[in-house]
Order: C-alpha cells, then sequence, then structure tokens
C-alpha cells in the first residue's frame, strides 16, 4: 500500500478468470467477501483504470486497485466474555481464542464473539475491517483454538495485514490426525480453491491458488497421529485440506473428516504466531498454551513440541519495516 491508502494487485495466471471479488478477498483477509463487494460497487476498486462490478472477471496482467475507505463506526455491544490475552500494548493485542469461540458478528450472528469480549475489554479496536469486523486482522476457525492478533488502531492494522499478505508471519499449528503416517515429515504442495460441488468447503485443486504446508509427526497416540504444521501460504481451511489431501484428516472435523464423539470439535490448536511489530518493527513471538482437549488425548504435547523445534525462525523475507514518523 502507498502513502495514499491504495492497494495495488497484479493479476498473476494462476487467478486468470476468477471473479473480481473473490480474487481480492483473498488477497485481503481483514476484509470480508461481502465488504469487497460493497467497496467495489461504491467505486473503490478500479481494473485498469476501469470502474468494474463484483462479478467481472479478472485476467493475467491486470492490475486491480483497492483504496480504503474511512473507517466505518463501531457499532457493536461490548460483552463481558473472559478472554485470555498473551500480549498487549498500544498498538495490539494478541490473545489465546478457545475452541467454540467465533472470531466476529456475521449473518445470523450480532453477539458471543471474540469481537464483543475484546470491545468490552479494550474499549477501541481499528475500524478498517467493518462495522462487524473491528481490529480482525486475521481469522481462526470458530473450532480452532490459539494465538490470534488484533489491531487496536487503523495503521497497526494496515501494517499487520501487510505481512500477513507479503507471508511475513511464522504460524505454526498442532493437530490430531487419523491414522498412522506412511512419512514422519515432509512437505505439502498442492493448490486450493472452492469445491465446485460443495461451495462451502474447499478442496485440492490444479486450478486452484497455490498452497504449502510443512509437517512433522511427532507422536503417534491411540487414536492418531499428533502432527506440527508450519504454514507458508495462508489459504482458507489450508491445513485440514491438506491433511485430508494425504489420508490423514483431523480427528473430530466434520467438514473434512467425520465427526466424533470423543472429540466434538476439529482438534487444531493455532500453537505459535510470530510477526513483526507494527510500529517498532521489533519481532515477536507468541505461544497458546494447550487447551484441556489436547491434554485429555494422552500427549505430552508442550514439552515435546518444544524439544523437536526449540524455537521457530522468523520468514526469510524482509519485513515490512514501519514508517517513518
Amino acid at each position: 500500500m502507498d502513502d495514499t491508502g491504495i492497494e495495488r494487485f497484479e493479476v498473476e495466471p494462476p487467478d486468470a478468470g476468477q471473479r473480481i471479488d473473490i480474487f481480492l478477498a483473498q488477497r485481503q483477509p481483514h476484509f470480508s467477501r461481502s465488504r469487497i463487494q460493497s467497496l467495489i460497487r461504491s467505486g473503490h476498486v478500479r481494473r485498469n483504470g476501469k470502474s468494474c462490478r463484483p462479478r467481472d472477471s479478472v485476467h493475467a496482467g491486470d492490475i486491480v486497485l483497492l483504496t480504503e475507505p474511512a473507517p466505518v463506526p463501531i457499532d457493536l455491544a461490548a460483552e463481558n466474555i473472559s478472554i485470555r490475552i498473551l500480549y498487549e500494548d498500544d498498538h495490539l493485542l494478541v490473545v489465546n481464542k478457545p475452541a467454540g469461540l467465533t472470531v466476529h458478528p456475521g449473518s445470523g450472528v450480532k453477539s458471543g464473539t471474540l469481537v464483543n469480549a475484546l470491545l468490552f475489554h479494550c474499549k477501541a479496536l481499528s475500524g478498517i475491517g467493518g462495522e462487524m469486523r473491528p481490529g480482525v486482522v486475521h481469522r481462526l476457525d470458530k473450532d480452532t483454538s490459539g494465538c490470534l492478533v488484533v489491531a487496536k488502531h487503523d495503521e497497526a492494522h494496515r501494517r499487520l495485514s501487510r505481512q500477513f499478505a507479503h507471508r511475513q508471519v511464522s504460524k505454526y499449528y498442532l493437530a490430531l490426525c487419523q491414522g498412522k503416517f506412511r512419512r514422519q515429515n515432509g512437505e505439502i504442495v498442492a493448490s486450493i480453491g472452492r469445491h465446485p460441488v460443495h461451495r462451502q468447503k474447499m478442496t485440492v485443486l490444479a486450478t486452484g491458488r497455490p498452497a504449502r504446508t510443512v509437517y512433522e509427526v511427532l507422536e503417534q497416540t491411540h487414536d492418531g497421529a499428533l502432527v506440527l504444521c508450519r504454514l507458508l501460504t495462508g489459504r482458507t481451511h489450508q491445513i485440514r485440506v491438506h491433511l485430508r489431501h494425504l489420508g490423514h484428516p483431523i480427528l473430530g472435523d466434520k467438514v473434512y473428516g467425520k465427526p466424533l464423539s470423543k472429540y466434538p470439535r476439529q482438534m487444531l490448536h493455532a500453537w505459535r504466531l510470530g510477526f513483526y511489530h507494527p510500529m517498532s518493527g521489533e519481532w515477536l513471538e507468541f505461544e497458546a498454551e494447550l487447551p484441556e482437549d489436547f491434554m485429555q488425548a494422552g500427549v505430552d504435547t508442550h514439552e515435546l513440541v518444544r524439544d523437536r523445534i526449540g524455537f521457530t525462525h522468523r520468514p526469510s523475507e524482509e519485513p515490512v519495516r514501519p514508517a517513518k514518523a
């Protein structure tokens, strides 16, 4: 993004033929698709210098410009919901989101979310994401637990979002998976796209967006395997889809595996998150303690993971440096 608040995107061949609203929603994870559509209709998006419609397709080489409008005032109720805060300063906070807690209000959900809890706790959040998603830089599925960073003001939000978009964030997950792995470690390189029939699901598709997940089996349990995953890209449901593709769906995953009474939610935990502080440029790294349902699986996961990987490494790319005051 330049100093005028304009984000520039060039369409690459794998993305050719996509609707422009889908194209932008994939590159701006802090905007929902409905908000992207609203921005297109209000003239905040131009393709090759011209206005467009949400359903218009993009072509290889197209230049798409998105101008961020003024933040939308927040009109949500603050609720006294207990949240575990791992870090907080004047610019951001990092929380350990519990499984079962929706991140932000949406269709049919107006209360009882992490955003409602955050509004009660810190009063002020960035407004870039719109009135339903204040402060939300990235998301975790409702039934995924673990580390999540939230922006308190708009400049922090922009800078954090750029890091996620440019893969300058370190993300490690722990998953309990079905079956015994033939290989104890490896890298899954398989493009992911919307399922052609079941539109609420993602799947491995040759025409999808490139996706990479590095994994290591830490221990076989009586139910399956404890697997450490590092995301090298950030596609929707990436770990869940990739592990299903290997033939080892996450235990309790009702969408990509099968429901299990012993595991009422998908056993996926965002264990470690690292990023550059949006204002100082300092590298920060946080760890979310394992939830009780992981501990009940009979694995001493915390010490096991520490022994195997030590500390995570910063991404190889140069960080998004903070702008000069």
